[in-house]
């Protein structure tokens, strides 16, 4: 319009250019590109006050950023209590600018976690008190865990179960320094003398995951209250109405440490929860008092730091290993600082009996117990009714599409066809509901979770057999003009002829991908069909979820029994003195395809043994500063975005002194160092019993220790040679202190090796 003169069109472009300038000022400020929560970690609390901590965040996220305002916007949460760092919503550019700030130690995503017993107490020694048993010596002399804290990193809790009662419960600890938040389903009073403590984070956890919980500690999903009453629920059915599913696996439900007290930090929504919310809850934990902390959830090992501070402060860090088995390199959690937990099936069964038109009668394993079937009152797999074989049951078959259920029962054989087990169970169920069938019998290799029997199968009978019995069934079919069938109610069978301990199939097996140098799992637990609390109820539920809590349970035990133990001695008193051979003094065996002697990376020191490990004679301890040195320089090696400082002096981590020794590339002739301390006998002596791994000349020197009031630890060296020189697989031993009361076993890996990243896939 002809309204600007030449000098108001420079200084147009000069108004213009500044704008550009400051536009790309303030881009780079924000960082550019979407945002996302990474978690940001500093190290050891290096402020007085907590308060102190923060401000120091701010300090550090309102630098990065230029503003305070947008410090406080971006800030999720604040670990101040346990250790220093916080979790921020920010582009990857700022994270990456961040990381190199001269205080930070490392800045990662956060990844999302995964959550992961009326009979496995009493299989494990624990009796509980009754009219004609007493209770087990721990039990009485720990005074059944008294007052320790077991805190819980899970879906929340169920306060109104029974298995919280706190009738006959003292004062809240007063060291106790938690809290009881509240929501709209959870008042001041759902906490008590047993849940001392309830929290919950809901603070970068999307919006359509909170909608389908509660903002409160309480759980909807199950899997924490099941864990807590596990690890430390309060005695169910002792004088009154026994704890059962239905009337199945009846009996005294009741924790580990059941008078041990509960925290709550509900740290997973609907399913979803991520390594920020978790860090949270630990520091949480550490800041609020409490001795062990159980978290059946895999959490990424970048973000296991958050363990390593709860450890420093004396708190045993349990988590589970993973339901990943049975292949190989998929444990979880596999940090040396915390115990690793393995599943285990226990010498309980839930027969089925399956009755064919021509009276034979063949048995699977179910957790039927309904009577009535839903699709029709006339066709129930308890009495008999058309039988009916498929091939397979495999979705990419549609074999399924072309049979008629109705009124049915359908046995899937399957062949050794299905990939994924499970999935095709749930669609051979799935088709069997929906068509009006009365039952399933599903072939597979071999299963240790019946939950599916009842989850998938709402009003018909679920049974699942080997392959061998779904031929025999099948023949029968076959041969029959009009095949018929039925299926009665399951049973409950406890006893010796339960072979047990088996290590469950979808147990987590090592070797640790991340940290080949520590043998990972460390111990086994019962986790296979564990009956505990869920809402009002009781059920059955299967995973390294169940086996952590009763190692928690354990732990908790020891803590009141010894409680000047470190969390090293409690780990190696649980691992030395585990069981490798079972009630019938074989060894134990590992599920899987096929079934085999378990080894190390099946169940690291063996099966949980509470009463041994009450006395376990020598323990492995740790100076919890040790781990440092491992850590720092794992951050530097696995790649983390760090600033941090990595002492190539420091020890090899084969050195590092816990109750295992594993040689992952092994070349030459190397010697490990270990030192033990007595706990048991002031003036003991102990002989040692060496196992080589094969292909491998282990020595053990000195191999007498003897103890008296000045020399209560010892150290000893265990020189290992190659005798082979190729590229080679993992063989195990052990070496074992013993003398006439006691028996100290921990478990040896070794892998001969002639070149770096060697790709054992062929």
């Amino acid at each position: 319009m002809g309204f600007y003169t030449r000098s108001s069109s420079e200084a147009r472009v000069a108004w213009m250019l500044l704008l550009l300038c400051s536009c790309t000022l303030l881009l780079r400020a924000h960082g550019g590109g979407s945002r996302k929560l990474y978690i940001t970690y500093l190290g050891d609390v290096r402020h007085g006050h907590p308060d102190d901590v923060v401000a120091s965040h701010h300090d550090m996220l309102g630098t990065l950023l230029q503003s305070k305002e947008e410090s406080v916007a971006s800030m999720v949460y604040h670990y101040k209590h346990g250790f220093s760092g916080f979790a921020a919503m920010l582009t990857q550019d700022q994270a990456t600018r961040l990381a190199e700030f001269p205080e930070v130690i490392s800045v990662k995503p956060s990844r999302r976690v995964r959550t992961t017993t009326t009979r496995s107490w009493d299989f494990l020694g624990l009796n509980y008190q009754s009219s004609h048993t007493p209770a087990s010596e721990l039990l009485q002399m720990s005074n059944f865990g008294e007052d320790v804290i077991i805190g819980v990193v899970d879906t929340g809790i169920w306060p109104e179960s029974r298995s919280f009662s706190d009738v006959g419960y003292g004062p809240v600890p007063a060291r106790w320094k938690g809290e009881c938040q509240t929501g709209p389903d959870w008042g001041i009073n759902n906490c008590s003398r047993k849940i001392i403590g309830a929290r919950f984070y809901t603070a970068g956890v999307p919006d359509e995951y909170l909608k389908r919980d509660s903002l409160s500690p309480r759980d909807h999903y199950s899997h924490g209250t099941h864990c807590a009453s596990t690890a430390a629920g309060s005695a169910v059915g002792v004088d009154g109405e026994e704890a059962s599913f239905h009337g199945l696996a009846a009996g005294v439900a009741r924790g580990g440490a059941p008078r041990a007290r509960i925290a709550v930090y509900k740290s997973i929504f609907a399913g979803y929860g991520d390594s920020a919310t978790v860090l949270a809850a630990i520091d949480d934990a550490i800041h609020d008092g409490v001795d062990v902390l159980s978290l059946s959830l895999t959490v990424p090992y970048e973000n296991s730091y958050g363990a390593l501070h709860a450890v420093q402060k004396g708190i045993t860090v349990v988590y589970s290993a993973g339901n990943d088995g049975p292949r190989p390199q998929t444990v979880e959690d596999t940090s040396p600082w915390v115990l690793t937990v393995a599943a285990s099936k226990i010498d309980r069964s839930f027969p089925t009996v399956i009755t064919l038109g021509n009276k034979q009668q063949m048995v699977g394993q179910s957790l039927y117990y309904q009577v009535k079937n839903i699709n029709s009152s006339s066709h129930t797999a308890s009495n008999f009714t058309k039988l009916i074989c498929a091939q397979s049951c495999v979705p990419r078959h549609e074999i399924l599409h072309q049979i008629d259920v109705k009124g049915a029962i359908l046995v899937c054989l399957n062949d050794n066809d299905a990939i994924n087990p499970s999935d095709d169970f749930h669609h051979a169920a799935k088709y069997v509901v929906e068509g009006g069938g009365s039952g399933l019998i599903f072939a597979q290799y071999t299963t240790d979770t019946l939950s599916s029997t009842v989850a998938y199968c709402p009003g018909i009978a679920c049974v699942i057999v080997d392959i061998y019995i779904s031929r025999r069934i099948c023949q029968y079919a076959f041969d029959s003009s009009s095949p018929t069938a039925k299926i009665e109610p399951t049973r409950t069978v406890m006893s010796k002829d339960v072979l047990a301990s088996k290590v469950a199939s979808f147990s987590s097996r090592g070797p640790s991908a991340d940290y080949p140098a520590f043998i990972k799992p460390d111990v086994a637990a019962p986790g296979a069909n564990i009956l505990a609390a869920v809402g009002d109820s009781y059920v059955t539920k299967s995973g390294t979820s169940m086996a952590a809590p009763h190692a928690a349970g354990v732990a908790a035990l020891l803590k009141a029994l010894h409680p000047d133990w470190s969390p090293a001695a409690i780990k190696s008193a649980i691992v030395t003195t585990a069981h490798v051979t079972d009630g019938h003094g074989m060894p134990i065996l590992a599920e899987g395809l096929p079934r085999k002697v378990a080894d190390p990376f099946d169940y690291g020191g063996g099966n949980i043994n509470p009463c041994g490990a009450a006395h376990p004679g020598l323990i492995y301890d740790i100076d919890p500063h040790d781990y440092n040195k491992f850590f720092q320089c794992a951050n530097v090696k696995e790649g983390i975005s760090a600033i941090a400082s990595c002492n190539t002096t420091s020890m090899p981590e084969y050195n590092l002194n816990l109750p295992s020794i594993s040689v992952p590339d092994f070349r030459s002739a190397i010697t490990v160092s270990r030192t033990v301390t007595n706990v048991g006998e002031l003036h003991s002596v102990y002989h040692v019993v060496v196992q080589s791994p094969t292909g491998v000349k282990m020595e053990v020197f000195p191999d007498v220790l003897v103890f008296d009031a000045a020399n209560k630890v010892r150290k000893f060296e265990v020189k290992l040679s190659p005798i082979w020189n190729f590229q080679g697989g993992y063989t195990f031993g052990s070496i074992t202190w013993q003398n006439d009361r006691q028996v100290v076993r921990i478990p040896v890996a070794t892998r001969i090796t002639i070149q770096d990243f060697y790709a054992d896939v062929a």
